[in-house]
């Protein structure tokens, strides 16, 4: 073995929210952070997606029900206890210090590939050789936008992108996309420029007493549901989309959560609608969403037919020694909030504990 190889356990990619939670649950289990598993971030700093995020999100849960395994998020006392990025970040912060979880920082994982009795993890700080890797990577550094016909030559951003409403003072915006951000995003711009907000359906707004909780409880329900081959109840989309956080509730009441259909093309200064009238704009926000970031598993040769990783659980199935954790649903139930990464957290070591 070279100087640049080490051998540990288990490899998790990504200290964000979902890394950390993999983290405590190995620690836990008896393993020694920096020898017995390593957690390898490409960030300079902690708090995972949240130190890109804008400062003005807020969570969609109150603070005791946004927290992590083992330590509970300290309240926040104003809005309703919905904290904003910032105390997010501060708590992801301690919370790696709290549990010593020695990540290995601005290291960018390049590669994941198979070796007979190990994985071998390429990264900018040489190798490593794993019993099983955990992919945490998340999804913000894969911002989507959707391709239309025609080009606009004002500005363009995506929600990877926003930072704050003052950049728009005057202008007329267009926001693209039906979900939490779109919605948030909307109601801080509307109150500074002439807002057009386009779904490709009719946004559903959650009832005003139902939020993250709820939902995390819902998609629970509907993961447990189809394990048991019951009938799909449709999950969190059969209730509503967009949690009706307080600034979201300030622009109902503004009358500005009016969406339109999507239009049909760009254009130089705008858009052309489906009934060929156009509408002139300064920026377009796209608010359409992320891609999982798993590019470093590529040399595994994983996708399905369809284009994604088929698995049991968190677990591969045609590499059984890997890993995925917080992309979304498909990866346990709310696996991409911050009290579902706790939980499939937890059931993806106790798996280890028990299959190893």
């Amino acid at each position: 073995m070279s100087p640049s190889q080490r051998e540990v356990r288990f490899v998790v990619i990504g200290g964000g929210q979902a890394g950390m939670a993999t983290g405590f649950y190995l620690r836990r289990s008896g393993l020694i952070p920096g020898e017995d598993f390593v957690i390898l971030d490409a960030a300079e700093q902690p708090g995972g997606a949240w130190a890109r995020m804008w400062p003005t999100l807020r969570t969609f849960s109150p603070t005791q029900y946004s927290s992590l395994p083992g330590w509970m998020m300290p309240p926040w006392t104003g809005d309703s206890g919905y904290p904003l990025a910032a105390h997010v970040i501060d708590y992801l912060t301690q919370y790696e210090k709290r549990y010593e979880l020695d990540v290995h920082r601005s290291v960018a994982v390049s590669s994941v590939k198979g070796e007979s009795e190990r994985l071998r993890v390429g990264s900018t700080d040489g190798e490593w050789l794993a019993e099983h890797v955990v992919s945490a990577t998340g999804t913000w550094s894969r911002p989507f936008v959707p391709t239309y016909p025609g080009s606009f030559t004002g500005r363009q951003l995506h929600t990877a992108d926003y930072r704050n409403a003052n950049d728009f003072v005057g202008q007329r915006v267009l926001i693209v996309g039906g979900g939490n951000s779109a919605a948030q995003i909307l109601a801080e711009i509307s109150e500074v420029a002439a807002t057009t907000w386009v779904t490709l359906r009719p946004p559903l707004f959650l009832p005003d007493d139902v939020d993250g909780r709820a939902l995390f409880e819902i998609a629970t329900s509907r993961h447990r549901a189809r394990q048991l081959g019951e009938p799909d109840t449709a999950g969190v989309s059969g209730l509503g989309d967009i949690v009706m956080v307080a600034s979201v509730r300030a622009a109902r009441e503004r009358g500005v959560l009016h969406a339109r259909e999507p239009f049909a093309r760009l254009v130089e200064d705008g858009v052309r609608w489906q009934d060929g009238t156009k509408s002139t704009h300064d920026a377009i926000i796209w608010c359409t969403g992320f891609r999982p970031a798993l590019g470093h598993l590529a040399p595994l040769g994983l996708r399905g037919p369809e284009g994604n990783i088929p698995m049991d659980g968190t677990r591969s199935i045609k590499e059984p020694r890997l890993h995925l954790i917080g992309y979304g649903d498909w990866t346990g139930p709310a696996s991409a909030t911050l009290i579902g990464a706790g939980r499939t957290a937890r059931e993806l070591v106790a798996g280890l504990n028990h299959r190893d």
